[in-house]
């Protein structure tokens, strides 16, 4: 695909592209499309052949130049790992005598958290970036093209492109710039600033808690994770998405933007969390245990996750697809927003219809779950 001065390809791989002009695009703010993370999915096995989600990253470059932009994108075989749910869209689709895979999707696997979308040194090429997209799909006869968490700053592209929004809700935490935890405890009622003590009280006083970056993680502290991971996964959602490779994968590449908090037992670890370090949030991914403590979950997932936001500057701690359970503990309901193309004209008017309608109930949700925040109210 061409047009004047600019080609659009398609890679096989991430890999298949030069790392420093990869992420000269993905700039450094952002974790999960760096050419490191992105790379270790393919290299690892957890992205690729047999697992439904074949890399397929699309670029463009000025003839004979450098890439000017580049989108994170993969076929997909099916609708897991992504956290914005179209299983109905597929039902209704190959219902009507259509074949909803493969699709495009257009993310960071696995990875519900926001992000840039379109990887671009000047903001003139989004359009010839999703036109390329689009034109990938009727070329191919893919029925659609996805695009998921999209950060606020991208949003009016991709509207503007035609493509149509969906909304949802996470729980995010946000650093007004505290000073300490117990700054942040200040900004509760009382009822629920002494709710948060006593959970922090209790899980603390079983357990050890260490956190770890870079060169201090060492191959048991990812062997014990690998066993909390596997076991929360098998829970969730059956089959865990990443390969035990990934992990020291994702540590070797980029270390210093990992951080493992573990849970120690008579100085055996029980449980742990894995965040991911940007340059304005702290992003939590996996959680997992082998022994139950009470407020554990809370206490390596949310508290130690404000601690280290707190202690690294950050703005915000992105916790994460869905639990409601986050509110009480000063994370405040958020919208997130996926972009979605669909080609057949009769499926996109239907497709339109449902989202008109899903919007309204989650403008409702979210405000109603304003209102149930644990903040001293002024």
């Amino acid at each position: 695909m061409s047009d004047g001065g600019l080609a659009a390809r398609v890679g096989g791989s991430v890999g298949a592209f030069d790392r420093d002009q990869w992420n000269a695009l993905a700039g450094a703010d952002n974790p999960f499309v760096s050419h490191e993370f992105l790379t270790a999915l393919e290299d690892s096995g957890s992205v690729g052949p047999g697992t439904g989600w074949q890399p397929a990253p699309l670029v463009i470059s000025e003839e004979g130049g450098p890439l000017v932009a580049a989108m994170p994108a993969y076929l997909k075989g099916h609708s897991q790992g992504e956290y914005v749910f179209d299983h109905h869209w597929a039902d209704a689709f190959e219902r009507a005598g259509g074949s909803y895979y493969p699709k495009l999707q257009i993310a960071a696997p696995f990875t519900p958290a926001t992000g840039p979308r379109l990887l671009l040194s000047d903001p003139a090429y989004a359009a010839p970036l999703l036109a390329a997209a689009e034109q990938l799909c009727l070329q191919n006869g893919f029925s659609s093209a996805h695009a998921t968490f999209i950060e606020p700053g991208q949003q009016p592209v991709f509207e503007e492109a035609g493509w149509m929004l969906r909304a949802d809700l996470q729980f995010h935490w946000h650093n007004h710039d505290f000073a300490s935890f117990d700054d942040f405890l200040a900004t509760l009622a009382s009822r629920k600033r002494k709710d948060l003590r006593k959970e922090r009280a209790a899980a603390q006083a079983e357990v050890e808690i260490q956190r770890l970056r870079g060169a201090d993680i060492r191959a048991e502290h990812w062997d014990a994770f690998w066993e909390f991971y596997q076991d929360t996964g098998a829970r969730k959602w059956g089959t865990p998405y990443l390969t035990r490779a990934a992990f020291d994968l994702i540590s070797e590449r980029m270390g210093e933007r990992v951080l493992l908090v573990l849970a120690l037992k008579d100085g055996e670890p029980i449980a742990g969390a894995l965040n991911f370090i940007g340059g304005e949030a702290l992003y939590g991914r996996y959680w997992g245990c082998t022994r139950e403590v009470r407020f554990l979950h809370f206490e390596l997932c949310y508290y130690q996750a404000i601690d280290a936001a707190i202690e690294l500057g950050l703005a915000r701690v992105e916790a994460g697809a869905q639990g409601g359970h986050k509110l009480a503990r000063g994370y405040r309901p958020v919208e997130t927003v996926s972009a979605h193309w669909i080609a057949d004209p009769g499926f996109r008017a239907a497709i339109a219809d449902f989202l008109e309608r899903e919007r309204a109930g989650v403008a409702a949700d979210r405000n109603y779950l304003a209102t149930r925040t644990p903040f001293r109210k002024t």
